[in-house]
């Protein structure tokens, strides 16, 4: 691998080393150095060890500025940069040439970044669609640009021998493109042919071969004709059927009990998808971006899409094919898209091996196509939504999961580090993260860990991002509830000292931290429920506060969650609770309203001897069982059938419009703790008035939406009145509804107010990790500066 010796004069040397950091492995960095070291005439090495990229340079001072520049500045579009280090070095000798040499040892401090998985390049695509190629219709084509990285790594640094493809020996003809610096290849570790690679292999539902020349026509057959068929694609199995057969769908919705929430589809490319949703610009950006993530869009009304494939959601979640075979299955006219959800069992993790699909998945598909590249960690599709925002910087991105395409990439601390943190996130849509110095890297979404296997998965996930990213971590993060099993796992253990974070807190820091925030913040943190410090259900919050400390400022009026957690899954009971907050009775109540033409009367009475002698009803001050009211309410959903249901309806009415309507009435007042309470009875006495005078639904629901808004900017203005700060952020999973964030975020900015939101990692508990690691590293540098004095 040595290039031909430079003509350059060994008159006036100077020799460097540099370290470059960050995603640098996997993404064809090395031939990159070694092309630009030839074309400067530049000596030396360039491997890879724990620290990324470490070269060795010498040139002139001319030459070195110039390749230094181009390391900066013309570095492969899958390289992200962290950091560049160059530091002299003591050299009496002339290097001869320019080597790529083999990886160095772990022994060196780790601090390059796992790469994360990525789609198929255009030059691999053009090779898979050319009969004349040597890989032409390969399901698991690829090169240093494209294709599977995170999933299959099974240590760092990243080479062949340190993931699943170690397996594979390589054909005389791949191992030639492998170890030619000049070729696409060079060193792409899943580097594979129809000879010596991967391959298919298709099975039914009985787990016995299916005989067919060609596999992937098979499968575009089977879907066409309204079969189900489980795809193992990049980091775990996805459930496919056709979106156009109404049937079909809600049969896959029948056996994988999953009754209303959204399926995800794929199309070929984006002019397929404008077929059935708008695109904007800003989304197909971001469509069509490496990562590959589902974009939520406005869906056409009058599109072909089944309805059974998003029931009564103005919005379809479209993504991009993200590995060759998903091309393969797409390829002809008359399957133009394919519903691809996630391939489990509903409340379980995604399957990632065969046997786990053989085990589970024949429940549900018809078929099963399997391939032998074993998949080390399960990575679900990242899911995400552009909203219209005032911001010069991005344009109001939202995650609903990051996953795929961004997992371990890592979020940046302001400050300065305290401590290696390893965060257990939330209970549910969790994940975990790892600090390193200023760097913190967010798993991969994980989901609800209440369940035996989601919890496993947890535990085994968080040692895998420590050990692979070479992190000992010394403080463990948690949430406050004694209740978590994660957080009774953290104090069970004995080696690392524990660090509690309450909820709320950990919503506020998460956003303060991936915007780089730092100083007294108002953070407006609306969720579910989340444990408060006084022992109670919180989820209405306005905090004042940084990352070491917070109070609570202000909060929604305590109501009551009758039979507790059963609350949550029957927002029936939510609604009455309001009805008798408000009305104190629901004899005087007019009997058209939802919630009282849905209950029997005897539930009725059980609910108000519940409220009144508060048996199994326990206190709570949360945003999101407000709206679980609200759209029990105006009779859109009294029994909840996944997280977020009646919110998700409830926002479903406005039709992604976002103007706002005149406010209902509210209160706000100081209670006896000296905190502002926002009085929710006003708002239930306007919005049941509107309900017997048989307002339509989206009016009442825009009003009531409105009206939050304005009780935020009303808050906050009396909180920075009071405290003396304009920064805010907004946090919680009830700002991923939509009309809430945009419409909050372009009042407080129009107050003048510094309002930031979150864009790197999800405002639900997906982004709580990032959020305790803040909250840890910051107690843990303020003690050791005290011990310091």
């Amino acid at each position: 691998m040595d290039s031909q010796k430079p003509e350059a004069c060994s008159v006036g040397l100077t020799t460097v080393d540099i370290v470059v950091s960050g995603a640098v492995q996997g993404v064809g960095f090395r031939p990159f150095v070694y092309r630009f070291a030839n074309q400067l005439g530049v000596r030396g090495t360039v491997l890879n060890d724990g620290r990324g990229v470490v070269i060795v340079a010498q040139a002139s001072q001319r030459q070195l500025v110039a390749f230094v520049d181009a390391l900066r500045e013309k570095h492969p579009p899958l390289a992200k940069i962290a950091s560049l280090e160059v530091s002299p070095r003591q050299q009496s000798s002339i290097i001869e040439s320019f080597r790529i040499v083999a990886s160095g040892t772990a022994a060196t401090r780790a601090s390059a970044w796992i790469p994360a998985d990525t789609f198929v390049c255009d030059d691999c695509l053009s090779e898979m669609h050319d009969p004349a190629d040597r890989r032409y219709r390969y399901p698991f084509i690829n090169c240093t640009n494209c294709g599977p990285r995170y999933s299959i790594i099974e240590r760092m640094p990243y080479d062949r021998a340190t993931t699943t493809m170690k397996s594979f020996a390589m054909c005389p003809a791949c191992l030639g493109e492998y170890e030619d610096p000049g070729d696409r290849r060079f060193h792409a570790q899943p580097n594979a042919c129809p000879i010596c690679g991967p391959r298919l292999q298709l099975v039914d539902n009985t787990g016995a071969d299916v005989t067919t020349d060609d596999i992937p026509a098979f499968v575009r057959s089977a879907l066409r004709e309204g079969k189900i068929v489980a795809i193992k694609s990049v980091g775990g199995f996805h459930l496919a059927v056709t979106p156009f057969d109404e049937r079909a769908v809600s049969e896959l919705r029948r056996r994988k009990k999953r009754d209303a929430k959204p399926f995800a589809l794929m199309a070929p490319t984006i002019d397929v998808v404008r077929r059935y949703a708008h695109v904007s610009s800003d989304e197909a950006d971001v469509l069509i971006s490496p990562a590959r993530p589902i974009v939520l869009l406005s869906r056409f009304p009058d599109g072909a899409i089944a309805k059974a494939v998003a029931p009564r959601s103005p919005m379809l979640g479209f993504m991009l094919p993200s590995a060759p075979l998903h091309y393969l299955l797409l390829e002809e006219p008359d399957l133009p898209a394919i519903v691809m959800t996630s391939g489990n069992v509903s409340g379980q993790p995604i399957c990632r091996s065969n046997e786990d699909a053989l085990r589970d998945l024949t429940r549900i598909a018809d078929y099963i196509l399997l391939h032998d590249r074993d998949i080390h960690t399960r990575v679900d599709d990242s899911v995400m939504r552009v909203s219209p925002m005032n911001e010069p910087r991005r344009s109001g991105i939202t995650f609903l999961r990051r996953s795929r395409g961004f997992a371990p990439n890592p979020i940046h601390l302001p400050g300065k580090p305290g401590a290696s943190v390893l965060a257990c996130g939330a209970e549910l849509k969790t994940t975990v993260a790892v600090s390193r110095g200023n760097e913190v890297f967010l798993s991969q979404h994980i989901g609800d860990i209440k369940n035996e296997d989601t919890f496993a998965a947890h535990q085994t996930i968080a040692g895998e991002l420590a050990r692979l990213n070479g992190i000992r971590p010394q403080v463990i993060a948690c949430d406050l509830h004694p209740q978590f099993r994660a957080t009774q796992e953290a104090l069970a253990q004995t080696a690392l000292s524990v660090e509690l974070v309450q909820h709320h807190h950990a919503h506020m820091a998460s956003c303060m931290a991936e915007n780089g925030l730092t100083g007294q913040t108002i953070g407006v943190i609306f969720d579910g429920i989340g444990y408060g410090t006084d022992g109670t259900i919180w989820g209405g919050e306005f905090l004042l506060g940084d990352y070491e400390t917070f109070e609570r400022a202000a909060h929604l009026r305590p109501s009551l969650l009758l039979g507790g957690d059963q609350a949550i899954h029957e927002p029936v009971r939510t609604a009455i609770a309001l009805l008798l907050e408000t009305f104190g009775t629901l004899e005087a109540l007019p009997p058209i309203l939802p919630p009282l033409r849905f209950l029997e009367t005897q539930q009725k009475r059980i609910f108000e001897t519940m409220f009144s002698r508060r048996i199994n009803a326990m206190p709570h001050t949360s945003m999101g069982r407000l709206f679980d009211g609200v759209a029990s309410l105006l009779g859109l959903c009294h029994i909840a059938e996944y997280e977020g249901h009646g919110p998700i309806d409830l926002e479903a009415t406005l039709d992604r419009d976002h103007r706002m309507a005149e406010p209902f009435d509210y209160a706000i007042q100081v209670n006896e703790g000296g905190r502002l309470e926002i009085d929710f009875r006003p708002i239930v006495r306007c919005l049941v008035d509107d309900v017997a005078k048989n307002v339509p639904t989206a009016q009442i629901s825009r009003r009531f939406h409105s009206t939050l808004v304005m009780i935020v900017s009303d808050v906050c203005e009396r909180l920075s009145e009071r405290f003396g700060t304009r920064q805010v952020v907004l946090s919680g999973g009830v700002f991923l509804n939509e009309f809430l964030l945009v419409n909050t975020f372009a009042r407080l900015q129009s107050l003048g107010y510094a309002v930031h939101h979150q864009s790197a990692v999800p405002p639900n508990d997906g982004g709580i990790s990032l959020g305790q690691v803040a909250v840890a590293n910051a107690r843990a540098f303020r003690r050791a500066a005290a011990l310091s004095q």
